[in-house]
């Protein structure tokens, strides 16, 4: 599906807000995302990887494949993270990262798309033995999934041309705006936790908008529909390069990423020691400098760190 259809079907979508009820608005003709026309990076960082014998001994029942639950990135809007190329290949740093993996393992994954939102129940009904999204560890989270850390990320803001913002230190600098972000996410609970702070400093409340999909909340600020988006640092500030006039606003907090399995399974701890032999080789920092984003990775990979909120 192209951007320009995706974002037609999201634009039609219901628009829930956390302080009061506002409406998206009339779709418009709308056009492609500019981050549509960013250079991808296409070097083959993964067929290199080999396979640690043993660690492939530990996979459970010698299975040749896993289920891998993650969510469709059509498009480059999901860039570093993941996307898809003109030519129909996934590509993006979650994806080099995972298949790295695989081929540390021995295994394959058999990939099954879900939402944002429904990797997790996924996860947890055993539909998926792993689940990958850019899932931060929460402690919400943590009480019925494990995690296996493999990055740093952060809960960022973009702020459209016109918005008239140039940094944002707290939530209390967005009272009056209409933020753009994804349901589901750690970025709904921070604006939700936050919903009372403006009527207590006497100012006018922030507005959320809710997109499942990434191009529909580009383009809402794009067309002047939202006016900052709320979500990851990493593809924000890639979003920044890409949005004529936009401008990256600052990151409000930090956190940990990471597979989920459920809780209890084995697969969790290999998928730590699978990251951990990445970083070992360097086959890790290979892939980390493929995509340009220095200052992200971690040390070490752990099971289920500590939840920053």
């Amino acid at each position: 599906m192209s951007i320009r259809s995706r974002c037609a079907a999201a634009l039609a979508a219901t628009v829930v807000a956390v302080v009061s009820l506002t409406a998206c608005g009339s779709g418009s003709d709308g056009g492609v995302s500019a981050s549509a026309s960013a250079a991808v990076p296409t070097a083959d960082v993964v067929s290199a990887v080999a396979t640690d014998p043993a660690l492939h001994a530990r996979v459970p029942g010698g299975a040749a494949t896993l289920t891998l639950g993650t969510v469709d990135s059509p498009g480059v809007d999901d860039l570093p993270h993941a996307g898809e190329v003109p030519a129909g290949h996934e590509v993006g740093l979650d994806v080099d990262l995972r298949n790295a993996v695989a081929r540390v393992l021995g295994i394959r994954w058999n990939e099954q798309h879900g939402t944002f939102a429904t990797i997790i129940p996924g996860v947890q009904s055993g539909r998926y033995q792993v689940g990958q999204a850019n899932f931060g560890v929460t402690k919400a989270r943590l009480a019925v999934v494990d995690f296996a850390t493999y990055l740093s990320d952060g809960q960022s803001f973009l702020g459209a041309k016109d918005s008239g913002l140039t940094h944002v230190a707290t939530l209390t600098d967005l009272c009056g705006k209409r933020i753009a972000t994804q349901p589901g996410s750690t970025f709904q609970d921070i604006l939700t936790q936050g919903a009372g702070d403006c009527a207590a400093r006497g100012k006018s409340p922030y507005t959320v908008q809710y997109y499942s999909d990434e191009g529909a909340t580009i383009l809402a600020l794009e067309t002047g529909k939202a006016d900052v988006q709320f979500g990851p640092t990493l593809s924000l500030k890639y979003a920044a390069g890409e949005i004529p006039g936009s401008t990256f606003l600052g990151q409000i907090s930090t956190t940990t990423v990471g597979f989920v399995t459920a809780k209890g399974s084995p697969l969790a701890p290999l998928l730590v020691a699978a990251v951990n032999r990445l970083i070992a080789t360097g086959d890790y920092a290979r892939i980390f400098a493929k995509w340009g984003v220095p200052g992200t990775g971690i040390a070490e990979s752990t099971l289920d760190a500590a939840a920053t909120f």
